[in-house]
């Protein structure tokens, strides 16, 4: 699924202009081009590099991925488009679980496609697998206390949780949404949804 997605956005970049990689993401601060070296740095780390970066930045993770996202930008675009392509099967991985770099590959993906007006179809059983990981974690990336009494149900899919005031729409729109990308918010209905809209800048 991993190498599946990587694939796909390294497909929809491949004729991007100087222009677009300048793109803000939804990655604060962040371009798209900046986006997605942190995803060839993602797939670029063993756990021993991994460490190795964490001691060396004292143990401030947002100075860890800053430098690594630095080390895999490149000089232009296309370059950073090039490396990405080259860790498109890698297994490579920080010490976190496969599915937990599965959601890193497709959160990001969207942080990009989104600003950028690219749609991609999702399989719905890779999107469910995501929502079901994220509504029960709040392991590197805070969701399951976004959606804390708040019931959540897919208008696409099998995926549904919780209870309380309701949130629906796509499987993708709820696992973005409760992965913090506020945005997504746009695309659910329901009275849950401004609570969880609220509950955006958590962490």
């Amino acid at each position: 699924m991993v190498h599946a997605e990587r694939a796909a956005l390294a497909a929809d970049l491949a004729e991007l202009t100087d222009e677009r990689w300048a793109t803000p993401s939804l990655c604060t601060g962040l371009t798209v081009r900046e986006v997605l070296a942190h995803l060839t740095s993602g797939a670029s780390l063993t756990p021993l590099r991994w460490m190795a970066g964490v001691i060396r930045c004292r143990f401030d993770f947002d100075r860890q991925n800053a430098m690594r996202l630095a080390e895999e930008l490149g000089a232009t675009g296309a370059e950073t488009h090039d490396r990405f392509r080259r860790v498109v099967t890698s297994t490579t991985k920080p010490p976190i679980p496969v599915i937990a770099m599965l959601g890193e590959t497709i959160l990001h993906a969207e942080d990009i496609r989104r600003p950028l007006g690219i749609r991609h179809d999702y399989p719905i059983g890779t999107l469910t697998r995501l929502a079901e990981y994220y509504r029960g974690s709040d392991f590197v990336v805070l969701a399951k206390g976004r959606i804390t009494g708040l019931r959540l149900v897919a208008d696409d899919g099998p995926f549904a949780t919780g209870s309380g005031p309701l949130v629906a729409g796509t499987t993708l729109a709820l696992t973005m949404a409760m992965t913090g990308r506020m945005a997504y918010c746009d695309d659910l209905h329901g009275d849950g949804v401004a609570i969880l809209r609220e509950r955006g800048e958590m962490g």
